[in-house]
Formats: C-alpha cells, sequence, structure tokens
C-alpha cells in the first residue's frame, strides 16, 4: 500500500514538471504601453495609437492602450491618466507632453522610480527633464514652424501681418513652432514680430485655444472676420478639428479664393484634407503620427525585452504640404 502511495506521489510530481517545462514553450512576459496624448478625443494621437497597434499586431507579447485628458490639452487631466496607467502597473508609457515641468514633477518621476520606460512623441519635454525619458520620435518642431513661416514668406505678397495661434501656453512642441514662423519671417526667435525684415504680428496674437476647438474655431473666426484680417497661421489645428469648421467657414471661402483671408495651418487630419478641397484652407503641412506611435513603440519594446536604448536621443520624422489641388494624394490617413 506504502509502495502504491509513493509511486502516486512520484507521478503526481512527474506530471506537474512536465507540465512547467511544456508551459516555457507558450507563456509571454507580457509588455503593456500606454500611448498617452494630449486629448484623448483627437484623431492624431489616435493615429499613434493604431501605430502601436500596428507593431503590436506581430507581437504576440505586447498589448496597446490608449489615453489622454478627455476633451482639451489639461495638463491635470493627463498626469491623471498617467499616474492611473502607473498605479494600474503598465510597462511603458509613450507620450505627449503637454507641460514639461508639471507633468514631470506630478508623474515622470513617480514612473523613473518604479523603472517604467518613458519615450516621448510629438511634443518632447525640456532638455532640464530629458533625464525622465529615453528618446523623443516625432516632428522637428523648430524646423516645422520654420516651414509654416517659409510657406508664408514665399507665396503671401500682399500681407505682412500674422496671427499665429497654439494651444496650450507651456507645451514645448507649439512654443518651438512658434519661434520657428518667427525666425523664418525674422531670422530671430526669441521676439514678437515688430517690423523686423518687414513683418508684424497682429497685437492681440498668439492666440491660446488650450487645444479647446470651440474656442479655436471662434477665435479664428474673429480674426478672419476682420479687414484687412492678418494671415492666419495655426501652429496645431485645433480651428480645423471642430466638427462645425466646414460650416461655419463656408462664410469666407470667397474671402479665402481671393486671398483676401490667408489661413496656414498644421496638420492634415482628414477632416482638414475635406475643408481643404472644399476651399476652406490655403494649405495645411502635415506629419506623421502613425510613424511616431509605431517607432516609438518600437524602442520601448526593445528596452523592454534587452533594456536596449534607442540608438538616437531623438529621431525625427519628415513633413509634407497639402493644398486643394493634392488634398487626395499628399499623405495617408489611418
Amino acid at each position: 500500500m506504502l509502495n502504491k502511495f509513493n509511486s502516486l506521489i512520484v507521478a503526481v510530481c512527474y506530471g506537474i514538471k512536465l507540465s512547467f517545462f511544456f508551459a516555457s514553450f507558450t507563456v509571454y512576459a507580457n509588455y503593456t504601453i500606454g500611448v498617452i496624448g494630449k486629448t484623448k478625443n483627437d484623431s492624431f494621437y489616435i493615429q499613434s495609437f493604431k501605430g502601436c497597434q500596428k507593431l503590436a499586431e506581430t507581437t504576440p507579447d505586447l498589448t496597446c492602450i490608449y489615453d489622454g485628458a478627455e476633451d482639451f490639452q489639461d495638463i491635470r487631466g493627463q498626469s491623471l491618466k498617467v499616474n492611473r496607467l502607473i498605479d494600474e502597473g503598465v510597462s511603458a508609457l509613450l507620450i505627449s507632453i503637454t507641460d514639461s515641468e508639471f507633468l514631470t514633477n506630478s508623474a515622470l518621476k513617480r514612473a523613473y522610480e518604479k523603472n517604467i520606460p518613458v519615450v516621448t512623441f510629438d511634443s518632447d519635454l525640456l532638455p532640464q527633464h530629458h533625464d525622465y525619458r529615453l528618446a523623443y520620435v516625432g516632428t522637428n518642431n523648430f524646423d516645422f514652424g520654420v516651414a509654416l513661416g517659409n510657406y508664408v514668406k514665399n507665396n503671401i505678397t500682399h500681407k505682412n501681418t500674422i496671427c499665429m495661434q497654439s494651444g496650450h501656453p507651456s507645451t514645448p512642441n507649439l512654443n518651438e513652432r512658434i519661434k520657428g514662423v518667427r525666425f523664418a519671417l525674422s531670422g530671430q526667435s526669441l521676439h514678437r514680430l515688430k517690423g523686423q525684415q518687414g513683418w508684424y504680428e497682429h497685437e492681440l496674437c498668439p492666440l491660446y485655444s488650450l487645444g479647446k476647438r470651440g474656442l479655436a474655431l471662434s477665435q479664428m473666426i474673429g480674426k478672419i472676420k476682420m479687414q484687412p484680417s492678418p494671415i492666419f497661421v495655426a501652429v496645431a489645428g485645433f480651428a480645423q478639428f471642430n466638427p462645425r469648421y466646414i460650416d461655419q467657414m463656408a462664410l469666407f471661402k470667397n474671402k479665402i479664393k481671393s486671398d483676401k483671408a490667408v489661413i496656414v495651418s498644421a496638420d492634415t487630419e482628414s477632416l482638414q484634407l475635406k475643408a481643404l478641397k472644399k476651399g476652406l484652407s490655403t494649405v495645411n503641412i502635415g506629419q506623421k503620427p502613425f510613424e511616431m506611435g509605431q517607432k516609438g513603440a518600437q524602442y520601448l519594446y526593445q528596452y523592454l525585452q534587452n533594456k536596449e536604448k534607442p540608438k538616437q536621443e531623438f529621431t525625427y520624422l519628415g513633413f509634407h504640404y497639402c493644398n486643394k489641388e493634392n488634398a487626395e494624394s499628399c499623405t495617408v490617413n489611418y
């Protein structure tokens, strides 16, 4: 009887050992990357999330999740979302920064202490906070601002006053774009345009919409109604992200067609291209949000697996120009 009992114990132990042996071939170290935009309901950041998901399709142990401040560039809302993911045990974070100082002190220092790697995309941390992220993937935002300004300088000869529209006043990438516009038009980036090389900024600008689409559109309409209207340079596409943009801007179609109103806008999301085709924008200069998400997730996954940091701190992606004539072919939206 004792021998039978001992034999049974041996068989059970052998079975357990065998089960662990075979399980070792099928169990994955599951990783979760949280993609955090400045605002959650923004097609730009949704495209970046899709880029992360594209990588996950061919990477069985990777999952991407998406979040962000609900309706506008809310620095506290973004911090709350990041902290929630940290508390839930996210493996890594891919973040577009709204306020570098606030997010670093309220969330990213916690991520650093918990060894949660961070890559920034679209909007980087300020230089003094770079220790809290591995790398940046996205547009060179100063160069992007230069591209917006150069379009104005090279194509608009009958006006010399601009009005720039931004989002949150502390957002790093948008501030770099403002500097780039000023540099393109005046050769310097630190001061408002007050006649340098013949260019001026409207006295009430830059405008800061906080990423609120209703406010952004009303700000734009207010300037387009002016006689004469300043060249409207949107360093982010918030007004054109508004679903009412086409209906409300249709009133100014003839003014835009005759160049009495000029709208130079960042980004080439689907709604923007629809407006562009209808002649409700002068030009749009677009970025690569899908590629930002895909490449940023790739960097994080490599680090999670092998502790391999990106070979370069900055990965800059290009941008493209869309106008009424090429709006259907100038880019791909995912």
